[in-house]
C-alpha cells in the first residue's frame, strides 16, 4: 500500500481518471464527482491531502473546504484547488480559506506531481518535529523530576529515547512508614503509540498504587491487583508490560520485588555480582496471576541495578547481543566509581560497533554506601 492517500474530487471524468492513474503510481487514490461525495469518502477514510475542483455540481470545492473546517479531525487536510478560474478573486478566496496550492486548467501533469510531492514532503517534515516535540513531552512525564534523598544510599537513574522512543518508565511513590516504591517498566511497542500508554499506565500505577497501599504492602498482592485491574480497564485492557515493583525500606535495608516479565536486576557487592534468577508473567496476559516476590538484604557498599532492555538488546562486536550476563559483568566494572551509571553505558558502548544505543533504554542505580 501506498504510503500517502489522496482524494481527487473533480466532475470531468476524463481530469478525473487521468489523475487518479498518474497519481496512482506514487500514491494510494481515491475518487468523488463533488463535494457530497468527498465528504462520504471522508467519513471512511481522512486522506493525506485533498486536490478538488472548485466549480461542481452539488456541492463546489469551497463548501467542501468549509464544511472541512468545522470539523477539528479534517480542518488540517491540505487543500490544492484544481480549477479553470483563473480569476484573482478565486485566487484570493482559496488562500483566505487556507488552502495551500492553487493550480489552473489546463494544467501540467509533471508540475503537478512536482507540487503535491513537495507539499506531501513538508507535511511530513512538520508531521516529524510535532511526533518528536510531543515525543519529549512524553518521555519527561514518564520520568520522576527528583528522586528521594536518603542518608547512606545513592539513587540515581537514566533514560534515553531513540527518536519518539518507547515506553521506559520510572517513578517512585513514598508510604506512611517511610519506606518508597520504585516502579520500572516497559510498555509493548515503538514510537508515540507506545508512549502514549506508557504515560496512561503510568498514571494508573500511581493512582493504583495510592489506593492499593492502604491494604497492602506486598508487591506480589499489589502485582496482581495491578493486572486484574489493568485486563479489566478500557483503554488500557489490551496493553502489555514488563514490570518491575520494588519496595525498598532505607530503616531495615532491604529491597522486597515482584517481576513481572521484566529484566531481572542485578545486586552487586563487593566481591562481584550476581543476577537473581526470578520473573514472572508479563502485565497484561492473563487474569488471575499469582506473583511472587523476592527479598534482598542491602550490606553496605552493595547497589541493586535496574534497566530496561536497551542495555540487553545492544550489539557486541560479534554481532550477539550483550545479555543479561553482559550487563551483570559491566556492571562490576562500573561499581566503585563516583559516576556507576555513566560507567557501565560506556563499558556497553566499548563492547558495541555503534557509538550510540540501538533502542531507548533506562538505568535504575541504587546503591547503599559503605559505613
Amino acid at each position: 500500500m501506498a504510503e500517502h492517500t489522496i482524494l481527487v474530487v473533480e466532475d470531468d471524468s476524463t481530469v478525473r481518471e487521468l489523475l487518479k492513474y498518474r497519481l496512482g503510481k506514487h500514491y494510494e487514490v481515491y475518487t468523488a464527482t463533488n463535494g457530497e461525495e468527498a465528504l462520504d469518502q471522508i467519513e471512511e477514510t481522512i486522506p493525506d491531502l485533498i486536490i478538488s475542483d472548485i466549480m461542481m455540481p452539488k456541492m463546489d470545492g469551497f463548501a467542501l473546504q468549509s464544511a472541512l473546517q468545522t470539523d477539528k479531525n479534517t480542518r488540517v487536510i491540505p487543500f490544492i484547488f484544481l480549477t479553470a478560474r483563473a480569476d484573482e478573486e478565486a485566487r484570493q478566496q482559496g488562500e483566505r480559506k487556507g488552502v495551500d496550492d492553487y493550480i489552473t486548467k489546463p494544467f501540467d501533469m509533471e508540475t503537478l506531481l512536482s507540487r503535491v510531492e513537495r507539499l506531501l514532503e513538508r507535511i511530513d517534515m512538520f508531521q516529524t518535529q510535532l511526533d518528536a516535540e510531543i515525543g519529549r513531552d512524553f518521555s519527561n512525564r514518564l520520568l520522576p523530576d527528583e528522586t528521594p534523598e536518603i542518608g547512606g544510599y545513592e539513587l540515581d537513574f537514566y533514560s534515553e529515547s531513540r527518536e519518539q522512543g518507547g515506553g521506559d518508565l520510572f517513578d517512585w511513590t513514598e508510604t506512611d512508614e517511610g519506606t518508597y516504591f520504585l516502579t520500572i517498566g516497559d510498555v509493548m511497542g515503538k514510537g508515540l503509540r507506545a508512549k502514549f500508554y506508557a504515560f496512561s499506565f503510568l498514571s494508573y500505577v500511581r493512582g493504583t498504587l495510592h489506593t492499593l497501599l492502604e491494604e497492602s504492602t506486598s508487591p506480589a498482592a499489589l502485582m496482581g491487583e495491578l493486572n486484574d485491574m489493568l485486563l479489566n480497564d478500557d483503554v488500557l485492557e489490551d496493553t502489555f508490560a514488563t514490570f518491575l515493583l520494588l519496595h525498598w525500606d532505607p530503616h531495615a535495608h532491604t529491597i522486597t520485588y515482584a517481576n513481572a516479565g521484566h529484566c531481572r536486576p542485578v545486586l552487586v557487592r563487593p566481591d562481584g555480582a550476581t543476577i537473581h534468577e526470578h520473573s514472572d508473567l508479563i502485565l497484561g496476559l492473563e487474569e488471575d496471576v499469582r506473583f511472587s516476590e523476592v527479598s534482598l538484604d542491602l550490606d553496605p557498599s552493595t547497589a541493586l541495578v535496574s534497566y530496561t532492555d536497551g542495555l540487553t538488546e545492544q550489539h557486541t562486536q560479534d554481532g550477539s547481543m550483550l545479555g543479561e550476563d553482559g550487563v551483570r559483568d559491566l556492571a562490576v566494572e562500573a561499581y566503585g566509581g563516583d559516576a556507576p551509571i555513566q560507567a557501565l553505558l560506556d563499558g556497553v558502548l566499548s563492547r558495541s560497533p555503534s557509538d550510540s544505543f540501538e533502542d531507548d533504554l533506562l538505568v535504575v542505580w541504587l546503591e547503599r554506601l559503605a559505613d
